[in-house]
C-alpha cells in the first residue's frame, strides 16, 4: 500500500495531475490542481521515512562505556591523591626523626620533639634552632606508641633526644581516609622505617 502510494506521487509530480477514482460514477477523473492530495502524500512519505526519535542499543551502550572508562580513570586519581598525602607527611616526619637524632649525637645536645595530636602539629626546639610543623592536606596523626606510655591518641607527646638518641623506640601512626602509613624509629641507630598500613 505504501509503494503504491509513493508511486502515485511520483506519477502525480511528473505529470502535474492526480488520478482520483469517482465513486458515483466509478470513473477515474484526471484533477490538474491537486495540491491537497500532494500535501498528504509528501506528509505519509515524511512520516514512513522518519521513524520516532530516540536511543538506539548501540548509542545507549557507548555512552555507559564512556562513563565507566571516565569513573575508572578519575576515581584512582583520586584515591592515589590521599595516599600520596599520607606518604609525603610520613616521609616528612621520619626525616624530621633523623634529622634531630644525628643533630642530638653529633653536637652532644638535647632536643625535644613535640607531637601535638589535638592541633595535629609538631615540632622540635633546641638550645640553639626551633621549628614547628603544621600537618597538611586533612592527614591525621592516629596516635603515637612508646613502651614507657603505650598507645596516645590525644593530647599532646614530648620525647627528649639525649647525645645517646631517645631511651626507646617511636611509632607514629598517619592517617587521611582509607590511607594509612606507618613510621618506625629505631632508637638505637636512629634510622626510620615507613610502612603502609597501620602496623605495631
Amino acid at each position: 500500500m505504501v509503494n503504491q502510494a509513493e508511486k502515485n506521487m511520483t506519477r502525480t509530480l511528473q505529470t502535474g495531475t492526480c488520478n482520483i477514482f469517482n465513486q458515483t460514477t466509478q470513473t477515474n477523473t484526471n484533477i490538474t490542481d491537486c495540491r491537497l492530495q500532494i500535501v498528504d502524500l509528501l506528509n505519509l512519505k515524511s512520516e514512513i521515512g522518519n521513524p520516532k526519535s530516540g536511543f538506539t542499543l548501540i548509542e545507549l551502550i557507548v555512552v555507559i562505556f564512556i562513563i565507566s572508562l571516565a569513573t575508572a580513570l578519575i576515581m584512582p586519581s583520586f584515591w592515589g591523591t590521599e595516599k600520596t598525602a599520607v606518604k609525603t607527611e610520613a616521609r616528612h616526619i621520619s626525616s624530621a626523626l633523623r634529622y634531630i637524632y644525628d643533630e642530638a649525637v653529633a653536637k652532644k645536645q638535647i632536643y625535644v620533639l613535640d607531637i601535638n595530636l589535638d592541633e595535629e602539629s609538631w615540632g622540635f626546639k633546641s638550645k640553639n634552632e626551633s621549628r614547628r610543623f603544621e600537618i597538611k592536606d586533612n592527614v591525621e596523626i592516629r596516635d603515637v606508641i612508646i613502651p614507657s606510655h603505650g598507645e596516645i591518641s590525644r593530647g599532646e607527646v614530648i620525647i627528649e633526644f639525649g647525645p645517646m638518641g631517645p631511651d626507646e623506640p617511636i611509632i607514629v601512626h598517619l592517617k587521611k581516609g582509607e590511607s594509612e602509613y606507618t613510621i618506625i624509629f629505631n632508637q638505637l641507630n636512629g634510622r626510620t622505617k615507613i610502612i603502609e598500613g597501620y602496623t605495631l
